[in-house]
């Protein structure tokens, strides 16, 4: 249901944003971006939920909380890297959209170094 309500969110800020255009185009941008950051603060209540899974995954299987908070780190760098640079491709400046892809991408590689090193120790103690 809360997908319905996304869904129609979207196409109805799209729809607005489009009549907007041909009066204001200025204000086009603004609706757009509105409408992009009440999507995301509803796809951040999933994410809270998610977390909440998580902590509680750490009584059933023997995994440390603190890789499973570099987990949910990840998945918010990713999410919001990408909902920035959206934005920007859709406001036309693609260049930093792309210095925010490229810089999630590194935020997300230097957080996950303990897992990766963590993993590696696992091998290495298998050969």
């Amino acid at each position: 249901m809360d997908m319905l309500k996304i869904g129609a969110l979207g196409i109805s800020g799209i729809l607005m944003s489009l009549l907007v255009r041909e009066w204001k185009p200025q204000f086009s941008v603004f609706i757009s971006m509105a409408t992009c950051i009440v999507i995301f603060f509803c796809a951040v209540k999933r994410i809270e939920a998610m977390a909440e899974v998580f902590s509680g995954l750490t009584q059933y299987i023997a995994v440390q909380e603190s890789y499973l908070k570099i987990l949910l780190k990840i998945v918010g760098i990713s999410y919001i890297a990408d909902f920035a640079a959206s934005i920007c491709k859709d406001a036309g400046y693609s260049a930093i959209a792309g210095q925010i892809e490229i810089s999630g991408k590194i935020s997300v590689m230097a957080i996950s170094t303990p897992i990766v090193l963590a993993l590696l120790n696992t091998i290495s103690e298998y050969l």
